[in-house]
């Protein structure tokens, strides 16, 4: 998978187009099963250069990921949702959360901080290429506070919204400040325990208590609104949980995609369904024989 990390961003940015398309024809055709052929004609793409392109970004092939989105695969993905957040209860992630291969630890800010809407806090930006797109990564002095995505020409609104969560605070776009940590997030070489990407939530305490409670999904699995609800002791919050759900600030590491309805729909993505079908699809890559096994 290393090889993502070397393409440049021109390239970086050419193949999440070439794949973004790939994935629209998927999503709206699925029942339909397109072949290879079919996809690369839609493109001007020759079959092979498409197979090329796609594997590269997800480790799996357009059929490989046609297979993995369809909703038998999202039902799939259920079958072990009641016991996924009890299983990684109990081997002990109440302190690091994982994140798959990639070791996350977390801390609040205080909540006087969100009282205030962010006043006193400092937060740096900048835009990185990224698998799914451009990604917008905010850290503060504690560690990553905010991961967004945008399409080309929408970096701007992007940056509205996560600003909109936090309107007091500080902003400073700092591009080497936050290259590190796109790299870092971006590349599954890195996911590992000896160097953990430090995260700061930034929500009510039951946004927050929502957010952790994603982070013990694990790769390849999936869970419902309505399972984190009964997780957190509220089992009629299953909306309330939705809803923080859908204001997590940071997208991908704190794995909000992994949440689907409870008839294995993929629904709510604040990003965007093409992207959250992106990312299960490029972790359906690295997870391997672990979808397999479903």
């Amino acid at each position: 998978m290393a090889v993502r990390a070397e393409l440049s961003p021109r390239e970086a940015a050419r193949d999440y187009e070439t794949v973004r398309r790939t994935l629209q024809t998927i999503t709206e055709g699925w029942r339909d099963q397109p072949s290879l052929e079919a996809l690369a004609g839609d493109l001007g793409l020759e079959p092979i250069q498409l197979q090329r392109v796609f594997s590269r970004w997800a480790g799996i092939t357009p059929k490989q990921f046609l297979q993995a989105i369809t909703l038998d695969h999202a039902r799939a993905l259920l079958r072990q949702s009641a016991t996924v957040l009890d299983a990684s209860y109990e081997v002990g992630l109440s302190g690091p959360a994982r994140l798959h291969d990639l070791f996350v630890t977390h801390e609040a800010m205080t909540p006087g901080i969100y009282r205030a809407k962010g006043e006193g806090a400092v937060i740096s930006w900048g835009f990185h290429p990224s698998p799914f797109g451009m990604a917008l990564v905010m850290a503060t002095e504690h560690g990553l506070a905010g991961l967004a995505f945008a399409d080309p020409g929408e970096e701007r609104a992007a940056l509205d919204d996560m600003m909109e969560r936090w309107p007091r605070a500080a902003y400073a776009e700092d591009i080497a400040r936050t290259a590190p940590l796109a790299e870092r997030i971006f590349s599954p070489d890195a996911w590992t325990e000896d160097t953990p990407l430090r995260v700061v939530l930034i929500g009510t305490d039951f946004e927050i208590r929502v957010w952790e409670t994603l982070l013990r999904i694990p790769l390849g699995r999936a869970t419902t609104y309505k399972a984190i609800a009964e997780r957190l002791g509220k089992p009629s919050a299953a909306r309330a949980v939705g809803r923080a759900v859908g204001r997590n600030p940071v997208s991908f590491v704190v794995p909000c995609h992994r949440v689907l309805g409870s008839n294995g729909k993929l629904c709510g993505y604040h990003w965007g369904l093409t992207r959250k079908r992106a990312i299960l699809g490029w972790e359906a890559g690295l997870a391997g024989p672990v979808l397999e096994n479903l």
